[in-house]
């Protein structure tokens, strides 16, 4: 119930921010914030992919926990998202999570709940009393599908 009221209650909100600050500073100067928001959170979020992949990958190379900089990454593109989103109210949300020390916090409470486990993939899987299992396998090829003789009925013409 909580999230469909937010939902009743968001387009309600901007429209009366944007009357608001709109009357305080006129319709020019909040297209061009609007616009101007929107073209900061494009920029970003074009700046943001290749390097929170590449700092995820470094993270996952050094068989690190991936949960701070992939959930930092993800924060960071959801705050550029906010800000191309008209409205003063996702714009000041998406600022918000650009702030460093508040994606920090978000992080923690978010890492309390959810965790992540590292495997290193060159090595064998032990079991819990320290007997290593190692084995083969063959890749056995699925059987050919039969293929019908007549045509389906949703077929015919």
């Amino acid at each position: 119930m909580p999230v469909f009221a937010l939902l009743l209650a968001w387009p309600l909100i901007e429209i009366a921010l944007f009357v608001t600050i709109g009357g305080a500073i006129g319709l020019w100067l909040t297209l061009l914030v609007v616009i101007g928001t929107a073209m900061l959170g494009i920029a970003l979020l074009q700046r943001q992919g290749l390097r929170s992949a590449e700092r995820l990958r470094r993270q996952m190379d050094q068989m690190r926990d991936p949960l701070g900089v992939a959930g930092d990454g993800a924060l960071r593109a959801f705050g550029a998202i906010l800000l191309i989103l008209p409205g003063f109210l996702t714009d000041f949300l998406g600022a918000l999570l650009l702030i460093a020390p508040l994606r920090a916090i978000l992080i923690a409470r978010i890492s309390r709940k959810v965790g992540a486990a590292s495997m290193r993939s060159d090595q064998p899987a032990r079991r819990s009393d320290g007997i290593v299992i190692d084995g083969e396998f063959v890749e056995v090829d699925p059987e050919p599908t039969r293929v019908p003789t007549h045509p389906s009925g949703w077929t015919r013409h």
